[in-house]
């Protein structure tokens, strides 16, 4: 990869006026305070990586690397810049000059094998069930894990045994008339970490006239290589995932993945595959991607049954980054939830702001994170929320871990599971 050649970089840099508004977005320099971490800031520091002004080394990194890329400086940049992937390219220059053996296990064999993943869960599941973690906790074994992992350890909340991928068939036909073919983009976290949500996907779907494929072999989106620093990873890892989904003839292609949607929007792949091979295929693949809520509401325009005794719960919502910034999908979510029997919903004083979860930033900013975190919490326990609902795997652990550290009893869920609730009370009442 020729990091002077990818698009925002050869193309942005230069629009950048300086105005300092991302500043004022920011939930990083809101925290720290200090210009080399504002997006700005990394403006800048790219513009000097680019002119060979600073050296790609590990403490340009750790600056480049406290951003969440939440993308909010992105859609309020004046500019139009996307600094998001500035930030993006700037950390895969400086990974190429200072490859690490733990980040190549990681991001490139791990989380690039869905066996070796799914294995891997299997070990978290049985520690935790074993008592293993807490003892480790317990004798302190956890301090030995490297930078801030042993304190971001516990942020992994209960891990199931069985993966939504072993409980749910590859072809599951619609209950009623026919309306589409959908493709499911079942995402890692969704599938090893919160079944039940895969699970509501495709039982609201189905209920829906939609007969929804799984198809096999499905690998990551990709998204957690790029914020590490590994873009000809995710490049990979995208180029899969298209030819197997190109391969099927599918009115849509389903996610309920915030994270996994905006990986795999025509915006994204614009960045990521722009002028290779691969292009045309991957915006034909784009264009059929739409996320689970924007469908639901947009498409299918979906009525919930009725259910006349069901109980009256308050439910506030948080947006993912990558769905409202990312995508510009607020509005879907929070009717699905007015549509929802059941719900009574009310809004969080700052809904739109990222809750420092992003990925794996957790677990390499654990106390930066978990300010932004409590900041998100104070305003969620405000409302007097029974749930709060979001759609990102990643803001789910955060969320979850949250309502933990603050001592709430809240429930953490997604839009869908919610509803499915109100089909699974319909059924019961026949």
């Amino acid at each position: 990869m020729d990091f002077r050649k990818l698009p925002p970089v050869r193309d942005q840099i230069m629009k950048c006026v300086r105005c300092g508004k991302c500043r004022s977005v920011c939930p990083v320099f809101t925290e720290i305070r200090n210009e080399t971490v504002s997006p700005r800031g990394h403006v800048f520091m790219v513009q000097m990586l680019r002119d060979n002004n600073v050296d790609p080394n590990s403490k340009v990194y750790e600056k480049i690397g406290s951003c969440l890329m939440c993308e909010t400086c992105s859609v309020n940049c004046p500019s139009g810049i996307d600094v998001h992937e500035l930030n993006a390219a700037a950390r895969t220059y400086i990974y190429q000059n200072n490859p690490t053996m733990s980040k190549e296990l990681i991001f490139d064999t791990l989380w690039t094998n869905p066996s070796l993943l799914k294995t891997s869960t299997f070990f978290m599941w049985g520690a935790q069930k074993t008592g293993i973690q807490k003892l480790a906790r317990s004798l302190k074994l956890t301090k030995v894990l490297p930078g801030d992992l042993s304190k971001a350890e516990e942020i992994l909340s209960d891990v199931p045994l069985f993966s939504a991928k072993s409980e749910l068939s590859a072809v599951n036909k619609p209950k009623g008339q026919k309306r589409f073919t959908v493709g499911y983009f079942l995402g890692c976290a969704t599938d090893l970490l919160n079944p039940n949500v895969a699970k509501a996907t495709v039982e609201v779907l189905t209920q829906n006239g939609c007969e929804v494929i799984i198809p096999n072999n499905i690998k990551c989106c990709g998204l957690p290589q790029i914020a590490n620093g590994k873009l000809d990873t995710a490049r990979k890892l995208s180029a899969h995932n298209i030819k197997i989904f190109n391969s099927y003839d599918f009115d849509y292609i389903i996610t309920d993945c915030a994270s996994c949607s905006s990986a795999l929007s025509k915006k994204h792949f614009e960045f990521l595959l722009g002028g290779l091979k691969i292009e045309d295929e991957a915006f034909k693949f784009a264009e059929k991607v739409i996320d689970l809520t924007k469908f639901l509401i947009d498409i299918l325009d979906i009525k919930p049954p009725e259910n006349g005794n069901t109980p009256k719960y308050k439910v506030t919502y948080h947006d993912p980054c990558h769905l409202a910034n990312a995508q510009g999908i607020k509005n879907q979510p929070r009717e699905l939830l007015k549509r929802t029997p059941g719900v009574e919903f009310v809004e969080m004083g700052i809904a739109n702001r990222c809750c420092g979860g992003s990925g794996t930033y957790a677990l390499t900013h654990y106390d930066l994170s978990m300010k932004i975190l409590d900041k998100k919490m104070d305003s969620a326990m405000e409302t007097g929320a029974d749930k709060i609902a979001t759609c990102c795997p990643s803001c789910t652990m955060q969320l979850k871990y949250g309502i933990k550290r603050h001592k709430w009893k809240a429930d953490i869920v997604h839009p869908v599971e919610l509803l499915n609730n109100s089909y699974q009370k319909a059924v019961s009442n026949l």
